[in-house]
């Protein structure tokens, strides 16, 4: 009967505090009527941050006699091609994203595709924005006045892109490679009537320094929301498409200068695959037994 009792009054002691344990909740623990302090929205299910938090590789080195053979190239993105369309994507476009770079000094912007001569900010600022003259008149003394103001820059003029590269055989690898130098937003001129005058790179920028950089902002990929691309990985996987416009020549000449392809615009492109394919049997006979 003692011991009887003795494992009643145990029970009933942990019975109790097992009661006393559940009952107390967490401070820690949001209840349905608990409100959180610092409620997060999330455009989502998920904050997607593994993209900036990944690691940029650098280059592998490349020693120069490894490189027996390499040519400069120039091409153009035209923005207006179905494949290009991320180029201008209306949230962040890739104009957008050089011109906060290069205003925020996280990119050089450069004023020949030589990166020799770099752009004052006041010569950079000339590009972004035009300064124009408006006439107000007060609407009660009725007395003009003039006033300077500054317009920004669409992205919707930037149609096209110009790319500098190299190609070049790398005896170590054993192959060709590729590799982008420079990046130059391309935005055309007009005169007062609306005539075209003529287009030429606003600035360049110097592709290997700019890599951190567009790495950690998002270029929009189609079909998937889940896998962000960045921009440095568009460039790298080229997954954009474009003609070239220019490869290193004794009269250091684009195509369109040569008197016949001047005012034929599908044999200026017939040349382009020319070069491609040129450069595609270059590396064919270097395997070629």
């Amino acid at each position: 009967m003692k011991k009887f009792a003795i494992h009643s009054l145990g029970l009933f002691f942990l019975m109790l505090f097992a009661m006393t344990a559940f009952a107390q909740v967490p401070e820690d623990i949001i209840t349905e009527s608990s409100e959180p302090e610092d409620e997060e929205f999330i455009d989502g299910v998920v904050n997607q941050t593994l993209m900036y938090e990944t690691r940029l590789l650098p280059y592998a080195g490349v020693r120069e006699a490894d490189v027996p053979w390499q040519r400069r190239m120039w091409r153009i993105i035209d923005v207006r091609e179905k494949i290009n369309l991320p180029f201008r994507y209306p949230v962040k476009p890739l104009i957008t994203i050089l011109t906060e770079g290069v205003e925020s000094g996280e990119l050089v912007a450069f004023a020949k595709d030589n990166f020799k001569d770099q752009m004052t900010k006041e010569e950079v600022n000339e590009k972004l924005f035009r300064m124009d003259t408006v006439t107000i008149v007060d609407p009660e003394t009725y007395e003009a006045s003039i006033e300077v103001t500054k317009s920004i820059l669409d992205p919707e003029d930037i149609k096209k892109f110009r790319v500098k590269e190299i190609w070049f055989f790398d005896e170590a690898a054993g192959r060709i490679k590729n590799r982008i130098l420079g990046i130059a937003p391309i935005k055309a001129e007009y005169d007062d009537a609306g005539n075209f005058k003529y287009e030429g790179p606003m600035f360049w920028i110097y592709y290997p320094q700019s890599r951190e950089y567009l790495s950690k902002h998002r270029a929009f990929v189609d079909g998937n929301d889940a896998a962000p691309v960045t921009w440095e990985t568009m460039f790298e996987m080229r997954k954009f498409s474009s003609y070239i416009m220019k490869a290193s020549n004794v009269f250091d000449n684009r195509l369109e200068h040569y008197a016949h392809l001047k005012d034929n615009p599908l044999d200026l492109l017939y040349e382009s695959e020319k070069i491609k394919m040129d450069l595609f049997n270059f590396e064919h006979d270097l395997w070629s037994y």
